[in-house]
């Protein structure tokens, strides 16, 4: 075999070699330096008709969106709103947010309050049905439910759903859906209460009105227990707080939460970045 006839043979085998490349090997690296600060904590939203994904010529315009689709505000992903999309509630969280109008304030909360807070008690109804404190600002009684979004009955990524004003009334309905289910003892012996991250629920939307206008909330129907493949994805609460560090206390709000592998257990960790910085 001449010179020439040997270079066009290993050109052709490293080309091959290339080709071939097994990029899984190389999964996850890259991202050592992550954590949940650098990450944005994907919301779950109902696109209204006044949304800057359904309004042309705003920055943030997509063209399939439409009013009552469900929003995921990290991925641009649209779901059908008449569908729905089904997910496994994680975890439940009362707040009391309190916000600056939305022309004076920087967008985001300037205080959160805690569920037992009484901060209610020192603001006034105004005329737009807000609790006004005497600085100006308004409080929103908040609930967030954190829950895995499903596809095809595997989980696929972590997200916040947030009910107030005319919603509250629907993150109440769901409480009450999830506390009502039962499950007899192995034993017979009675029944008790499975956790809430064992149950599958749908999230659809309806067009609501009253004397001051209409907007798409949402409809919440329990589908069933997480299916049988996905026992080996059996979920477990831990929430990180500042706990056993004199005058430490949990800071407020969980900001992420992820999926991680003790050994082979997969377990949802809700992490209150404050909270895990106060203990580094």
């Amino acid at each position: 075999m001449s010179n020439e006839q040997v270079k066009n043979e290993v050109a052709k085998k490293a080309k091959s070699e290339v080709a071939v490349l097994d990029i899984e090997s190389f999964g996850d690296q890259g991202f050592e330096n992550l954590t949940s600060k650098d990450l944005a904590l994907p919301f779950l939203k109902i696109l209204g008709q006044l949304s800057p994904q359904v309004t042309q010529g705003d920055s943030k315009f997509i063209p399939d969106a439409r009013p009552g689709m469900i929003f995921n505000t990290v991925t641009n992903q649209l779901y059908d709103g008449q569908k729905g999309i089904n997910v496994v509630p994680c975890f439940y969280k009362l707040q009391y947010i309190e916000w600056q109008d939305r022309k004076e304030g920087t967008g985001s909360p300037a205080n959160i309050y805690e569920s037992d807070s009484d901060i209610l008690s020192k603001t006034t109804r105004d005329d737009f049905n807000k609790d006004r404190l005497e600085n100006g600002n308004y409080v929103e009684e908040t609930a967030s439910h954190y829950v895995l979004i499903l596809d095809k009955d595997m989980p696929t990524e972590t997200a916040l759903i947030t009910m107030k004003s005319t919603q509250r009334k629907k993150s109440k309905k769901w409480n009450s859906m999830m506390q009502s289910i039962k499950e007899k003892k192995k034993d017979g012996s009675g029944f008790y209460k499975p956790a809430m991250f064992t149950q599958v629920y749908n999230l659809k939307t309806v067009l609501e009105k009253n004397s001051l206008g209409s907007w798409y909330g949402w409809d919440i129907e329990h589908v069933s227990k997480v299916p049988n493949n996905f026992s080996a994805f059996f979920l477990r609460i831990v929430i990180l707080q500042p706990i056993g560090k004199p005058g430490l206390t949990p800071q407020l709000g969980i900001l992420f939460f992820e999926t991680v592998l003790i050994g082979s257990f997969p377990v949802i960790v809700l992490i209150n970045v404050n909270a895990l910085s106060s203990l580094v």
